[in-house]
């Protein structure tokens, strides 16, 4: 080749290699975004283990408040002779209520594909495994799915045991029993879906959280459940007998104080582990779990003097549970001061619907269940729309609507109340017609202990 043609060559070669370059440069972006799937799942988001270790003992405290937390505080307010059958039956219903949980309770209420009234798709936990995860509420940050699992079955399992402070010294075992799988099955299961289930679309999500209600630990899905379960359930099976003419006074205060304060210390786990991380928000429902109980326990011996009663012990413990069922809806979503109207309101009311307007109605709720949890659970939820508002410490912003939120929470207040009347009743008379519902009147005396159990549980 000349001088002349090797320079010709040189110079287009040179041109060609620009232009593959200059294709190589502009096709980098496409392989980027080829690339990009690739790389987004090596970077899927990995359970923390500081929120997971969290979240471990936010499920181990809840266990510890249904045992034995609320069995001490229940077995502590019935007579000697029923304390054994008390203790019985929460135990029994509590591991009832997990079985269920993983067989089909955790499908109908987190299962996936659903409606606005339940899920399903993870019977008998299918598809979880150790790798599967659970989103909380903020973007990225996930927690292993069966530490969820646990973690809301312990709530299922001490909302079915709170119903049964209502029916206390004169329900069948077996009755407890069939009740249990009914009212789970088509009441906790159901509410707890239509409030907590955020599904993939609008007609999966859950009916009261698409509305925007807010319900932080369980204003409706526990304590508004369990109190309207409760008050169905004693008007169906009937009062004890010598009600109001027998003395019933609490044959342990004790044991109920110890019951109290083991209820308090798991309640921590119970609000701010609802917050499904170690944040701000789990300190904030932290710090309210303390403020309201310490507010009802001093309101609710304020409204015995108002009342001309001596402040008591036994006081002073309903005061501290109905603190605690008040903040629950509003344990994230209320400032400390906004906590304590909620402990100081629910304080005074509850023991004026306990101690005077109770006697008056006339109706057997053994151990105050509506009394507290019901009345308490309807002042924490429809008044967390007040706490949110920044005068009282709370999170709203700029946009929020008091009076459209309050409707919310109404209307959601009214959905739980309806549903859990009509399903209660169902379930007990279900299990009325299964097992006869009461014991007979010479068990009643002697005992539920020895006439159900035969055991007591005192052998002095």
């Amino acid at each position: 080749m000349t001088k002349g043609e090797i320079m010709t060559f040189a110079n287009k070669f040179a041109a060609s290699a620009g232009a593959v370059g200059l294709s190589l440069f502009a096709a980098l972006p496409a392989w980027a975004q080829e690339a990009a799937p690739a790389v987004a799942e090596a970077a899927a988001p990995t359970p923390d283990k500081g929120d997971t270790a969290w979240m471990m003992i936010s499920t181990v405290l809840v266990m510890a408040m249904i045992v034995p937390g609320l069995a001490l505080f229940y077995g502590g307010l019935v007579r000697t002779k029923n304390m054994a059958s008390v203790l019985t039956q929460i135990l029994a219903v509590a591991a009832l209520a997990m079985i269920m949980w993983v067989m089909f309770g955790y499908s109908l209420a987190f299962g996936g594909d659903g409606n606005q009234f339940i899920s399903m798709g993870k019977t008998f936990l299918a598809g979880v495994t150790a790798d599967s995860t659970v989103a909380t509420f903020t973007d990225g940050v996930v927690i292993p799915e069966f530490v969820f699992i646990a973690f809301q079955m312990t709530f299922s399992a001490i909302t079915v045991a709170l119903v049964l402070g209502g029916l206390v010294e004169r329900m069948k075992f077996s009755a407890v029993m069939v009740f249990a799988i009914v009212w789970l099955t088509i009441v906790y299961y159901p509410i707890a879906h239509m409030v907590w289930y955020l599904g993939g679309d609008d007609a999966s999500t859950g009916l009261i959280f698409g509305w925007g209600a807010l319900d932080f630990a369980g204003g409706t899905v526990v304590h508004i459940n369990a109190g309207v379960a409760a008050l169905v359930g004693c008007l169906i099976i009937g009062k004890r007998s010598g009600y109001q003419k027998d003395i019933m006074a609490p044959h342990s205060l004790t044991m109920t104080l110890i019951g109290t304060g083991l209820l308090w210390v798991g309640w921590f786990g119970f609000n701010a582990g609802s917050a499904l991380e170690a944040n701000g928000s789990a300190g904030l429902a932290l710090i309210n779990t303390f403020t309201a109980t310490a507010a009802g326990v001093l309101f609710w011996m304020l409204t015995e003097r108002a009342l001309g009663h001596k402040g008591s012990l036994l006081g002073a413990c309903s005061g501290a549970i109905a603190g605690l069922v008040a903040v629950t809806p509003a344990a994230g979503n209320s400032g400390p001061f906004g906590a304590i109207l909620l402990g100081a309101v629910a304080g005074i009311v509850c023991c004026w619907f306990v101690m005077k307007l109770k006697a008056k109605l006339g109706f057997d709720d053994s151990l105050d269940v509506f009394g507290i949890h019901g009345i308490g659970g309807l002042i924490g939820s429809i008044l967390t729309a007040v706490t949110m508002l920044p005068a009282l410490g709370g999170p709203a912003g700029d946009d929020y609507v008091l009076g459209s939120q309050l409707w919310i929470q109404i209307k959601s207040v009214g959905v739980a109340v309806l549903w859990s009347a009509v399903g209660s009743a169902i379930a007990f008379y279900i299990a009325k017609a299964v097992t006869g519902g009461r014991v007979s009147e010479e068990v009643e005396r002697e005992g539920l202990d020895l006439g159900e159990h035969g055991e007591r549980a005192y052998n002095y």
